[in-house]
This record gives structure tokens, C-alpha cells and sequence, in this order.
């Protein structure tokens, strides 16, 4: 029977979720959240460069696509009450690794001392055929 009781303890907490939404970054092009908060962490939502004024995409080159795409994580993330220092990991998908460089190179303009786990992963496609997508996950600290 205290097993059970455990289970049910576990279960509860790890239920418990808050999604997170803002003007500030694009709504989302199908059936998920910006973001959602469970517990500490904080999961955002792949962003690709979608302006959320205009709701057009950012097509220039992948320098232009990068900022806008880390623009939208950092407004997602203050609408958390976070910001960069708070990443823990991050996933970028690229539709062409020969990007690689140029997106790291914005990409790291947006941390300071200490950068995220990551992974950088070449796809056939991405929504809207845009050149980058990243994700991140935060904690609260």
C-alpha cells in the first residue's frame, strides 16, 4: 500500500503543467504551446523565424533567420521570467549543415560563460522551408 501511495505522489507532481504563451513571439502553426512549464523546467517550443508582428517569415540569409529564431526563444522565455542564462539544453535542426558555422556564430552571442548542452542536427525539411529551427529547455534556478 505505500507503494501505491508513492506512485500517486509521483504522478500528481509530474502532472502538474503551465503552458506559457506570448504576443511577443509567432502563435503557434499547429496543435502545441509556445511553451510549457512543468515543475523547474521550462520546454520551448522549436522557433523558426517567424516575425510575430507580421507573421511573415524572416527570408534573407541564416544569419537574419538565426536572430529572429533566438529573438522568439528569448521572448517566449521572458514571458517565463527567464532569459538565456536559464538554458539548459538546446536542439538545433538545420536543412543544411554547411550553415552550421554561421548559425553558431549568432547562437553564441546569446549566452555568456556557460553554454548549454546541445545538439545540431541536419533534416530533410522544416516547417515552412526555413533554413533553422532551435528548441530549448530551461530551468528555474
Amino acid at each position: 500500500m505505500v507503494y501505491s501511495k508513492k506512485i500517486t505522489k509521483v504522478y500528481h507532481e509530474t502532472s502538474m503543467k503551465t503552458v506559457i504563451n506570448t504576443d511577443n513571439a509567432p502563435a503557434p502553426i499547429g496543435p502545441y504551446s509556445q511553451a510549457v512549464a512543468a515543475g523547474e523546467l521550462v520546454f520551448v517550443s522549436g522557433q523558426i523565424a517567424l516575425n510575430p508582428q507580421s507573421g511573415e517569415l524572416i527570408m534573407g540569409n541564416i544569419e537574419d533567420e538565426t536572430v529572429q529564431v533566438m529573438q522568439n526563444i528569448g521572448s517566449i522565455l521572458k514571458e517565463a521570467r527567464l532569459d538565456f542564462d536559464h538554458i539548459v539544453k538546446t536542439s538545433i535542426f538545420l536543412k543544411d549543415m554547411q550553415d552550421f558555422a554561421k548559425v553558431n556564430e549568432v547562437y553564441g552571442k546569446y549566452f555568456k560563460d556557460q553554454f548549454p548542452a546541445r545538439e545540431t542536427i541536419q533534416v530533410a525539411g522544416l516547417p515552412k522551408n526555413v533554413n533553422v529551427e532551435i528548441s530549448v529547455i530551461a530551468v528555474k534556478s
